[in-house]
């Protein structure tokens, strides 16, 4: 291999100098945008310290945020369901384990296992075996979460072709929804809210009508009939699946709860 001239000798150093100067500018300007990304504010610990039907409808609008590298990752909750320890469709119901300790905790704890095979989230209520499950949700961006969290969520939970799934199908049932927001349950079971790290905060979004329904996929005879599952109903659509889908009749499928806002 050829000598380099001495031209090229001269010429290395100040190029090695000025790349490096126009990399630690980038690393700057990076530095700068996340120190002025404004923090989230999470909801406190008492606002889990309620019946689990109320908690199911006041978290409706309210946004989950978890933080993954510098990104905060975010989902508007449109779609939950409540459970009882004292009713059969309940995890609870089937006595305590160390696994479903988080169930029997006060609110606030975080409640994870798996559901065929991905991962779901739950916050446990008032009364030791009370709980929600967070079964769909809507990406939200703002100031704090803004396109490039929306872009890594569409990369956590891509098509099963690969293709990059929309985001109104992102979070449209519980497993999907963890899957965006990079949420694990070695990571976050039996955990409480870290307001680093993961929390849900109130971005002042109120749903104006709530559908009131039966919950999904429990068996026949663990209680499917009671009406614990609840929706934004300007998010129907986006949910796991429509309560207001063709043939369904309210007043004996649904109800439809008037916010008043």
């Amino acid at each position: 291999m050829p000598e380099p001239s001495h031209f090229q000798k001269q010429q290395s150093l100040p190029t090695r100098h000025i790349q490096l100067q126009f990399k630690q500018r980038l690393l700057l300007s990076a530095a700068s945008y996340f120190s002025c990304q404004p923090m989230p504010t999470a909801l406190p610990d008492s606002f889990f310290h309620r019946d689990a039907q109320t908690l199911a409808r006041e978290l409706l609008g309210k946004v989950i945020r978890h933080k993954v590298g510098e990104l905060w990752l975010a989902a508007r909750i449109i779609e939950t369901e409540a459970y009882y320890c004292a009713e059969k469709g309940s995890h609870a119901s089937l006595g305590y384990t160390e696994k479903r300790k988080a169930l029997f905790l006060e609110g606030g704890h975080i409640y994870m296992y798996y559901a065929r095979g991905g991962d779901s989230l739950n916050f446990s209520a008032e009364g030791p075996g009370n709980a929600v499950l967070i079964k769909s949700a809507y990406p939200w961006t703002d100031s704090v979460s803004d396109e490039n969290a929306l872009a890594q969520m569409q990369l956590n939970n891509p098509e099963a072709s690969g293709a990059i799934r929309p985001p109104q199908r992102l979070c449209a049932g519980q497993t999907l929804l963890c899957k965006a927001l990079g949420l694990k349950v070695p990571m976050w079971d039996a955990k409480r809210f870290d307001p680093q790290k993961l929390l849900v905060e109130d971005v002042g979004q109120h749903p104006t009508r709530i559908i009131q329904t039966t919950r999904l996929g429990i068996p026949t005879g663990r209680d499917e009939h009671l009406m614990y599952r609840f929706v934004d109903a300007d998010y129907a659509r986006f949910c796991t699946r429509n309560p207001l889908r063709r043939g369904q009749v309210e007043g004996r499928d649904y109800l439809l709860l008037d916010q008043g806002n």
